[in-house]
């Protein structure tokens, strides 16, 4: 349904994709199983572009008062339970130590909260956090900041991941411009324009199109494709990582909705802080 209010809203599968922070092809297929669960088509397509039909009108209205009161029944049996939740997105490195010292630290400071976790590919660095899907986000800067609140954890240098057997990859540092004629990995179309930027080195680039870390280093791995990496992190023998001397670090920030004042996620902000200072 927030996919549908998306689409509905914007008239242009593209701008709700980007919208929702997700590429276009998995945002058609939703609709169109919509569609065949509701038995009608809910969108006009056509050269000239999209338009709701009738049904759709009709559809629009009651997705939007089903989201607002699957919000207030959320928070209306919560309280009866007496049970708080909170929906962290996560995207990156699992094994980053700053994210099991900041779980230990929120299980010492809110043990009767319910924590879920929601992790994410690299074409949405919010997480789902613009689609409502969770409450806050632990991710990578840079990427699109309107409407949201940014507060910044950490910063790590960044590198260039290569085949070890790259000659390249025998060298103590490099430049962006040393790797010009090279492949790059890049992200799907509709992938937040900032952050598909930083990532492929402030340019545009051409190469094999990833979602996820696992499909990042096959690329590498199998067709000889460069792409950047915070350095640190744990890579099988046949990679190397060599730091790329004139690349701005990678910030790692703690990211909510600009003025949700739910104290759980202040709460959360703040024991992060401590635990990646550490």
């Amino acid at each position: 349904m927030r996919y549908f209010v998306a689409v509905a809203e914007e008239l242009h599968f593209g701008r709700a994709a980007a919208r929702l922070y997700m590429s276009q092809p998995p945002l058609s297929r939703a609709i169109r199983q919509l569609e065949a669960e509701v038995g009608a088509r809910l969108f006009a397509r056509s050269p000239a572009g999209v338009a709701l039909t009738p049904v759709g009108s009709v559809l629009l209205d009651e997705a939007r008062a089903l989201l607002d009161h699957a919000d207030r029944v959320r928070e209306r049996v919560s309280a009866a339970a007496g049970a708080a939740t909170l929906t962290i997105g996560l995207l990156g490195d699992g094994t980053d130590p700053g994210v099991a010292r900041l779980a230990a630290a929120h299980r010492r400071s809110h043990p009767g909260v319910e924590v879920r976790i929601r992790d994410t590919d690299l074409t949405d660095p919010t997480c789902g956090l613009r689609a409502g899907l969770v409450d806050v986000a632990l991710t990578r800067a840079p990427f699109d900041e309107a409407g949201l609140t940014v507060r910044a954890l950490r910063a790590d240098p960044v590198g260039v991941i290569l085949r070890a057997d790259d000659p390249l990859a025998r060298r103590e540092g490099l430049r962006l411009a040393e790797l010009s004629d090279r492949r790059w990995f890049r992200f799907p179309p509709g992938t937040d324009p900032v952050w598909q930027s930083y990532w492929n080195g402030g340019g545009p680039c051409e190469g094999p199109v990833v979602r996820a870390v696992q499909e990042c280093l096959q690329a590498v791995l199998w067709n000889g494709t460069v792409g950047l990496a915070p350095l640190g992190h744990v890579l099988p023998a046949e990679l190397a990582v060599v730091p790329l001397t004139d690349m701005a670090p990678s910030r790692v920030v703690a990211a909510w909705k600009e003025g949700d004042t739910n104290p759980l996620i202040r709460s959360f902000v703040e024991i992060a802080t401590a635990a990646y200072r550490r």
